[in-house]
């Protein structure tokens, strides 16, 4: 009975430690970041619960893909080479975050850049899907509509960095098909939820995928509960998206993305070493559970 009891105390201690790992892990990746600066911009120009609904449930939807994504790993490889692989990346992702931040200039100076690249990505998509604006030619930036019917669209148009409003080459039949049904899609959610929302939700998960935080999340999946994982990565990303949508653009113009990202190296490099130790000294295969060998 003692022993039934210790194992439930660690159960319930490892299930608090992974969601702390994971709602850290999502503070301190996303605050600042591109998804950020877009529910920040698009809180600015429409409803803020609309932006915040489709900015959150995005993230949701991208929480449980990867959270199930990490679920899958551990029925594949053994429970323990997952917890080391999941080491490994935390501390590649940290020292490669320490190299970043110190290379970086102090102040808001990247931030603004990421700024100035989110907007560009909400222009385009807004010319393509909403028809307010038109592409200049040789991938030259989006001219609004409104300023080309006031007169007061500039006198030459700004390159586009991201490379969005480029010429596109000759597309397959294929590739017209799956376009033709993707924007079919998204007028139909845009009819059933509104244009804001599914701008939100569309830019938000695209701009998340393939993002640092997902294969975090992943790996995160793959070393601890599952359950346990995704309800924090959620709480994560609600505080940041509340925070993005009441005062993003205020936030973006007082944080430091050099501290930012040395902090989230420190935070990476710790979890790294956690799992680490946990991997080759702290496992109890028949529980499944991390406590210190007697």
């Amino acid at each position: 009975m003692a022993q039934d009891a210790g194992v439930l105390a660690s159960v319930d201690e490892g299930a608090l430690h992974a969601l702390w790992r994971s709602f850290a892990m999502i503070i301190f990746s996303e605050i600042g970041d591109k998804t950020f600066l877009i529910a920040a911009i698009l809180a600015m120009r429409h409803p803020r619960l609309i932006v915040f609904a489709g900015a959150f449930g995005s993230l949701v939807v991208m929480s449980i893909l990867s959270a199930e994504l990490g679920h899958l790993l551990p029925t594949l490889i053994p429970r323990k080479w997952t917890q080391t692989c999941a080491a490994v990346l935390f501390l590649v992702f940290g020292l490669k975050m320490l190299q970043e931040g110190r290379e970086m200039k102090a102040g808001n100076e990247k931030i603004q850049e990421e700024m100035k690249e989110a907007e560009e990505d909400i222009e385009g998509d807004e010319a393509a899907h909403d028809g307010t604006g038109v592409v200049g030619p040789d991938g030259e930036d989006v001219v609004p509509l409104e300023a080309m019917e006031a007169g007061t669209a500039p006198g030459h148009v700004r390159r586009r960095s991201s490379g969005a409003g480029r010429a596109a080459p000759p597309r397959s039949t294929t590739e017209k098909t799956l376009r033709s049904y993707a924007e079919a899609a998204r007028n139909f959610f845009s009819y059933l939820l509104g244009p804001v929302f599914v701008q939100s939700f569309v830019l938000t998960f695209l701009g998340e995928w393939g993002d640092r935080s997902q294969i975090s999340t992943i790996a995160l999946a793959a070393a601890d509960n599952v359950y346990v994982v995704a309800l924090g990565t959620v709480i994560g990303h609600s505080c940041c998206t509340a925070l993005a949508v009441v005062g993003g653009r205020y936030v973006s113009t007082k944080i430091s993305v050099k501290h930012v990202t040395l902090a989230a190296s420190g935070l990476f490099l710790l979890f790294g070493v956690v799992y680490l130790y946990e991997a080759l000294f702290a496992i109890d295969p028949e529980t499944k559970d991390f406590h210190p060998l007697s």
